[in-house]
């Protein structure tokens, strides 16, 4: 019988695990514990692996796989940047991911956060808890339909998020390093990043993240918003630069922020921290700042999402076992 070997399971996906093992016949079992060097050894004597870690992995477990006779790792997120492909390469082992297991979830969350600033929920509730219920300035919002959202990546969350706001009446114009032709009846078209944001209200990021944008919201992009315009991103932590947007917000560049992603969050997320002294002192500024809606990398966290997150991967690596490959390999 074939045999998979799962890292990285969460309590709630053993059942789907379970499912998927019985729906396909074939065995599969899991631990909670990442890939590591000291962990690698579980994998002997399966076919397949499957993983969910955020951090880069150590380059020697794939030359440690391949001694096991195992073709591929197949990573149970969008994101691949963990993974040294040249080392997968070099040691014959497909790598593969889910380019899409909820784009829907992504999308509405990223305008349920913009919508958030918008309307000042956070502040209201304050005020409310407070037993303070005047109507005053501070809590006035603005109206989405009169707003422009620049969307940053338009493909399969882009997209999404941009059809929502057009859904509410609001501009859309967008910049990606490809334009899509499909997409042009849905969103106006920039020359540049910077032409995009100038106009914006409401920035909202959705790239992959690549060594070409590390860091690309920098001080100097900040500087180009909009006055009282505001960020969103739940696309990957790198693309912004977390302590240059603490700069932006407390020199006025930009009025509030919303991330669901943190370039340092591995060590963090998901990880019950209570109790426990903060290591890192960006992250504590991160999560406690007044102007920051800080979430833990949950944009994606639904039924429909955590469910197509085991199935994909599985499949894929099913796929490699049997035929040699997969449509998911990213190398």
């Amino acid at each position: 019988m074939v045999k998979i070997m799962l890292y990285g399971v969460r309590d709630e996906e053993i059942a789907m695990v379970e499912a998927w093992s019985l729906k396909n016949d074939v065995r599969v079992d899991y631990t909670k514990l990442n890939l590591t060097p000291d962990t690698v050894t579980l994998a002997k004597g399966y076919d397949g692996v499957t993983i969910s870690q955020v951090a880069d992995l150590d380059v020697s477990l794939y030359s440690t796989l391949a001694s096991y006779g195992i073709k591929q790792v197949a990573q149970r997120s969008a994101g691949f940047e963990m993974h040294d492909l040249e080392a997968a390469n070099a040691n014959q082992l497909i790598i593969s991911n889910v380019p899409s297991y909820s784009p829907e979830s992504i999308a509405e969350y990223a305008v349920t956060a913009a919508l958030n600033l918008v309307r000042k929920t956070e502040l209201i509730q304050t005020k409310v808890a407070e037993q303070d219920f005047r109507w005053m300035p501070a809590i006035r919002s603005r109206v989405i339909q009169e707003m422009t959202v620049a969307v940053i990546g338009v493909g399969r969350i882009g997209s999404r998020v941009a059809s929502i706001y057009r859904g509410f009446g609001a501009r859309v114009v967008a910049y990606d390093i490809e334009p899509r032709e499909e997409f042009a009846d849905l969103v106006e078209f920039q020359s540049s990043l910077q032409a995009a944001i100038k106009l914006a209200d409401i920035v909202t990021i959705h790239m992959p993240a690549t060594p070409q944008n590390y860091q690309q919201f920098s001080l100097d992009l900040f500087k180009q918003f909009k006055p009282g315009a505001i960020l969103i991103n739940t696309a990957r932590g790198p693309i912004v630069h977390t302590e240059a947007l603490f700069t932006a917000l407390e020199a006025g560049y930009l009025v509030a922020a919303a991330l669901d992603v943190y370039d340092g969050e591995a060590p963090y997320v998901p990880v019950d921290w209570r109790g426990r002294e903060m290591l890192d002192p960006v992250f504590q500024r991160l999560i406690s700042h007044p102007q920051i809606i800080y979430t833990p990398h949950i944009a994606y966290y639904t039924d429909t999402a955590v469910r197509n997150l085991i199935d994909s991967p599985l499949d894929a690596t099913l796929d490699v076992i049997r035929t040699g490959d997969t449509k998911l390999r990213v190398n």
